[in-house]
């Protein structure tokens, strides 16, 4: 549970802020402060039974975890992820992984197994805390409970729930009602900003033909070929968890026919291959339509709003990235 290989390098130096969006790095200086806290005396930590030791310094008053609370690309993840690697833990007592990954690690541990693992580590970093399965939110808000009980430091950003679109960002009180009596334990932190993936660059790359694709992913080792319809029935058949192992050893992925998807399930299941993808700079190279009218407009009014405009964002930026592997591949 480590930030994916496209935020293994990203630090509190390298965000480069907004200067139209104080919030942001106004957002840097209080994460700085916040991974700086990260197993000081006092946080956490187990008990020293029968042994007098000085008396540590009084924990902070008020919440003592994170919610980040922004729109999409904005880069939420990036300071989530910069938080992760200046907390002076030890790499083994940091936990980072999306909500999806945690809500695996209990169903493969059970619930107790999951408290007794990460109890011990002195901070979990949760990315797109999920707020449309109410199922899932109960489970993974009361393992954060236990968590928080025992001294771990959280920090998370969110997904919008269905119905509350707004201007296309994150609701910190969706967040902090959903999560119901954890919601003492965080401390909402606005991040204000346009898309970073699309601020200042040019418009998407238009769509190769169907021949250039093939052509272009013949001379590039360790590329994928897929025909899009074939895709999405494959990853019918796969559960979501393992579409990062799906990408192992995959260095670009060319897809001929891309079309409008034809439904919300379909839908949902390409918007978590794309952020696998993203995580691991894998780019995509495509034929058929653009990667901005995969989803129907209906789809793009609806609950699951911000994850479609997520995927479309990352799709855009991972198709740029294309540009450089056609061109060494013809």
């Amino acid at each position: 549970m480590v930030p994916p290989p496209r935020f293994d390098g990203v630090r509190f130096d390298n965000y480069i802020p907004d200067p139209a969006q104080p919030s942001q790095a106004e957002a840097v200086r209080v994460l700085r402060g916040f991974a700086a806290s990260v197993g000081a005396p006092g946080e956490g930590g187990r008990r020293r039974w029968f042994r007098r030791a000085p008396a540590a310094p009084a924990a902070p008053a008020g919440p003592t975890g994170v919610y980040l609370d922004g729109g999409y690309g904005v880069g939420k993840t990036h300071l989530l992820a910069s938080t992760w690697h200046a907390a002076p833990a030890p790499r083994e007592q940091k936990a980072f992984g999306t909500f999806v990954e945690l809500t695996n690690l209990v169903g493969a541990l059970g619930f107790q197994h999951a408290v007794q693992a990460l109890s011990d580590h002195k901070l979990l970093c949760i990315d797109e805390f999920e707020l449309d399965d109410p199922g899932d939110t109960v489970l993974v808000s009361t393992l954060l409970a236990k968590l928080a009980d025992a001294g771990v430091k959280l920090m998370a950003t969110s997904n919008t729930l269905p119905g509350k679109l707004g201007e296309g960002r994150f609701a910190a009180s969706d967040f902090m009602r959903e999560i119901q009596g954890l919601s003492a334990h965080f401390r909402s932190l606005r991040v204000d900003g346009e898309d970073y993936r699309h601020r200042g660059l040019p418009a998407a790359p238009a769509p190769y033909t169907d021949e250039e694709v093939t052509a272009a992913a013949s001379g590039v080792p360790g590329a994928s070929l897929d025909d899009f319809g074939a895709l999405l029935e494959h990853l019918s058949r796969v559960h979501p968890s393992r579409y990062g192992a799906l990408t192992d050893g995959v260095r670009a992925v060319f897809l001929r026919g891309v079309t409008p998807v034809p439904d919300q399930g379909t839908a949902l299941r390409l918007v978590v291959l794309a952020d696998r993808l993203y995580d691991r700079e894998v780019p995509v190279t495509a034929s058929g339509v653009p990667f901005d009218e995969m989803f129907s407009e209906e789809m793009l009014r609806g609950g699951y709003r911000k994850k479609y405009f997520r995927a479309i964002s990352r799709l855009v930026a991972l198709a740029r990235d294309s540009g450089k592997v056609v061109a060494e591949g013809r």
